[in-house]
């Protein structure tokens, strides 16, 4: 059994590195809200729409994470490498394949998406620029799931520093045109984020090849590809692969429908939206330690302190919750500041960030619990979870918000239902649920 202190050190690392990379989140947002209105909605169309493709990679990533971390705990360290570079290649050929495909079809996509011209034409010279970091991004992910499951999680903070350094200094310099680099607007926002991402995928090679016992992990030899070797971690990931992109393509239901309601409805969105990802990071970083700690304790035989161990992690993630909370509430609008300074915004935004800071609360446990189910190695049963509490928030979203036009606060009580429901559920899995011998 894990101690606090034990899972913190997993955590902490983790939690850094989030907290760096969610800096290009912030920071590209808080420069474009100085750019105007339609350059920050068409951000937020463009970005999640980059994102729901980018959780493909990221589901695949998972399953691969979960399965390094069965062999970690089972000390079977020589099984690591082929996982890691098999995965690997096959990541990158999605990556490949996903930019060919979406170089030629962004734009109808785009259009059929999105109503409003404006926005349309600034969230496609946005996106075909921001797609190029498929190439470097779907690589970065496997490097995270190696590093995640074998628990030397210290690299992520260094990595994402890096990450976050030349994002923050390129923003600046392209969106303004400082530096002696052009104005490029929005599109610098684009390219300054892949730029970022290939210095990370840069950073993670050398370190990798510099600092780690390559021979101890299997990491020295890719050999030939190996199809039965990328179907061992299909199997479990085609299901986390489905389910993380589902749970960006729901966020792009939100967002086309507050988009229905015009520019400065999806500029509230788009600035809550940056504020409730910041506020998820600790949360993220206590669920991804369950998932890899469950996987590794049940590698090492210790199925029946699973729960024990969810609760105590579950524990800490609320009481880190509350005081994040407890920040936004007292000073909500030196917090939004950060992304505008129109006064009208800022007091417009606020009733938004009290409904999400409501349901932040009961998302410190959901993810926690739900996490734990991947951990486990049934990511199927997440899938189905997850699939029939987002059918619920998309018929929610659209008659609130398409049908209703309901204001942006009142479309984010959806996460509230959300979260209540993935922790209903998750929970009574956990206690009624034969999960307890699944093999990977």
């Amino acid at each position: 059994m894990y101690t606090n202190k034990e899972i913190w050190n997993v955590t902490y690392p983790i939690f850094l590195g989030l907290l760096a990379q969610n800096v290009i989140n912030v920071t590209d947002t808080a420069f474009l809200g100085h750019v105007g209105e339609v350059a920050l909605g068409a951000a937020a169309m463009g970005g999640l729409l980059y994102i729901c493709v980018y959780t493909v990679a990221f589901g695949f990533s998972v399953g691969s994470q979960i399965l390094i971390a069965r062999r970690n705990g089972e000390g079977n360290f020589h099984a690591i490498g082929p996982v890691m570079w098999q995965g690997t290649a096959f990541s990158l050929g999605m990556g490949v394949a996903l930019l060919a495909i979406l170089l030629v079809c962004a734009e109808p996509l785009i259009r059929l998406l999105i109503t409003s011209d404006t926005i349309f034409h600034a969230t496609y010279e946005f996106f075909t620029w921001r797609i190029w970091g498929f190439l470097f991004a779907f690589v970065n992910v496997m490097f995270r799931a190696l590093y995640i499951g074998i628990t030397k999680t210290k690299v992520l903070t260094m990595n994402a520093v890096v990450m976050a350094l030349v994002n923050v200094f390129l923003d600046y310099a392209m969106i303004f045109g400082k530096c002696g680099f052009p104005e490029m607007g929005i599109r610098g926002a684009a390219l300054a984020s892949v730029i970022a991402e290939a210095s990370s995928m840069l950073f993670f090679v050398v370190y990798t090849y510099g600092k780690i016992d390559l021979k101890k992990y299997g990491l020295n030899r890719f050999g030939h590809f190996d199809w039965d070797m990328v179907m061992r971690i299909l199997r479990i990931s085609c299901f986390t692969m489905v389910q993380y992109f589902l749970s960006m393509a729901i966020w792009f239901v939100f967002f086309m429908a507050l988009e229905r309601l015009g520019q400065r409805q999806l500029a509230i969105a788009n600035i809550v939206r940056s504020v409730y990802v910041v506020l998820l990071i600790p949360v993220q970083s206590l669920s991804t330690t369950a998932n890899t700690l469950v996987s590794n304790l049940i590698g090492s035989g210790g199925v029946a302190g699973v729960v024990r161990l969810l609760h105590k992690i579950a524990r800490m993630s609320f009481l880190i919750m509350v005081v994040c909370v407890a920040l936004c509430v007292i000073f909500p609008q030196a917090i939004l500041s950060v992304y505008t300074n129109e006064e009208a915004l800022l007091l417009e935004s606020v009733p938004a960030l009290y409904v999400v800071c409501g349901a932040m609360l009961i998302a410190a446990l959901a993810n926690i619990y739900f996490n734990g189910i991947s951990g486990t190695g049934n990511t199927q049963a997440a899938l189905g979870l997850e699939v029939g509490v987002q059918i619920f928030y998309a018929l929610y979203i659209i008659v609130v918000g398409m049908m209703l036009r309901a204001p942006v606060d009142v479309c984010f009580t959806t996460e509230v239902i959300y979260y209540s429901l993935m922790l209903t559920f998750s929970v009574i899995y956990l206690k009624k649920a034969k999960w307890q011998n699944k093999k990977i």
